[in-house]
């Protein structure tokens, strides 16, 4: 059945890990881990993490390492922080609809160029990425420490604090209706990819098989929108909002979060980064790379703008997670990001990517971060300390590449 289906036996492994580690805590929480309201603040805790380990995967599959994410998502972090509480007040005035565009694009284009000089220094000037990116790592989260002169910078423009979590979420009604869109989304590539390969006369998968591929994808996405619609607006919130609309909450009322802005982001994230992967030039030439350097570029792939456009794709992944992390604390701190080069890199590389190069994927990479940090959310609900927790990652994190290099070995890949 598992050969007619033609599952990735690693991907079964990664969701049977992660399906064991939700069932174990739940366990041991009582049935408190996988409750509608834990999973949603799991999913918006996880999101700014796996939107930069999309990134690292490219990275990583070209050979480079990039240490340098969690700072840079500091300094685009501080970036925006001074124009939403110190310049753009002043400028456009308090509730400007233009604070938030203008604000998000800065931190944007800070990190872009950041990644963009980081990979022309690797790429250009031959400097070995791991020094780069270590030096980086120094320099612009005490970049960002001085710009900010240190302080904590709040309150934040309302509009940007939706992309954080529970002040932006879609509601049950269009996260109903957008859960429909990518569930026939999902179908429709399934279907698609059939009629390619009968077209171009490769083998198919049985009618059972596609139907049953189908029912999983669908059943997945519709699950968890169900499960976001799940999780109640708690009443004093609802009387809060109310009131501040000059409103009295109406007796038995009661709504629903639905989908986070921030999960709808990664989902994005994840869907263009696979595409460019699996259907551009420019992902084509990055696996190419990867595989084979010398070859690559023998072959005419200019390889050291190749390493610029990709290390400009990781800054800018920093600075959309900074957006992400700035808007769910609701403030910039000097703390931002910290260790987060770590958790992205052990994200890319429990998803599958090979520190040698050539091989990795955008799914794996995302579900590396939930897997970390369903690790990290259940124990601290047991009232793990802290040092445990990381302690903990890190043995996961040695085990898992351990794991897939008997794996890569036994099935003949590059280890």
């Amino acid at each position: 059945m598992l050969k007619a289906l033609e599952l990735d036996t690693r991907l079964l492994g990664m969701i049977g890990a992660f399906f064991l580690i939700c069932l174990v805590f739940n366990i041991i929480t009582d049935g408190r881990f996988l409750t509608a309201r834990n999973i949603f603040n799991l999913s918006i805790q996880t999101v700014s993490v796996a939107i930069m380990a999309t990134g690292m995967v490219f990275v990583i599959v070209t050979r480079h390492i990039d240490l340098s994410v969690g700072a840079v998502l500091a300094m685009c972090s501080a970036v925006m922080g001074v124009l939403q509480v110190q310049l753009l007040p002043q400028l456009l005035g308090l509730g400007n609809p233009l604070m938030t565009p203008i604000t998000i694009l800065a931190g944007l284009t800070a990190g872009t160029l950041i990644g963009a000089f980081n990979g022309w220094l690797i790429g250009y000037q031959r400097i070995p990425a791991f020094i780069v990116t270590l030096g980086g790592l120094l320099i612009w989260r005490n970049f960002a420490w001085y710009l900010s002169s240190g302080q904590t910078l709040g309150p934040l423009d309302q509009y940007f604090l939706l992309f954080g979590g529970t002040e932006g979420t879609l509601g049950a009604t269009l996260s109903w209706a957008l859960g429909l869109v990518f569930a026939l989304g999902a179908v429709w590539i399934l279907w698609r990819a059939r009629a390619a390969k009968i077209r171009h006369e490769f083998p198919v998968k049985p009618l059972w098989a596609e139907f049953t591929m189908m029912a999983i994808a669908v059943g997945a996405i519709l699950g968890l929108i169900a499960i976001y619609n799940a999780y109640e607006v708690p009443i004093g919130r609802l009387r809060r909002i109310f009131a501040d609309r000059g409103e009295v909450l109406p007796q038995g009322f009661s709504a629903t979060y639905g989908m986070p802005i921030s999960v709808l982001i990664l989902v994005l994230v994840a869907v263009v980064m696979t595409l460019v992967a699996r259907r551009t030039r420019f992902g084509r030439y990055i696996f190419a790379a990867g595989g084979n350097p010398d070859a690559a570029e023998l072959s005419g792939i200019n390889t050291r703008f190749l390493t610029v456009k990709i290390f400009a794709l990781m800054g800018f992944l920093c600075g959309l997670s900074a957006v992400v992390a700035q808007a769910r604390l609701a403030n910039h701190t000097n703390d931002i990001g910290t260790l987060d080069e770590l958790r992205v890199i052990a994200a890319a590389v429990i998803g599958g990517t090979a520190l040698a190069g050539g091989i990795g994927t955008i799914y794996g990479a995302v579900l590396g971060a939930i897997i970390m940090q369903s690790l990290q959310s259940g124990m601290a609900m047991v009232g793990v300390d802290a040092p445990y927790q990381n302690i903990v990652v890190g043995v996961v994190l040695v085990f898992a590449v351990w794991i897939d290099i008997q794996y890569r070995k036994r099935t003949g890949e590059k280890v």
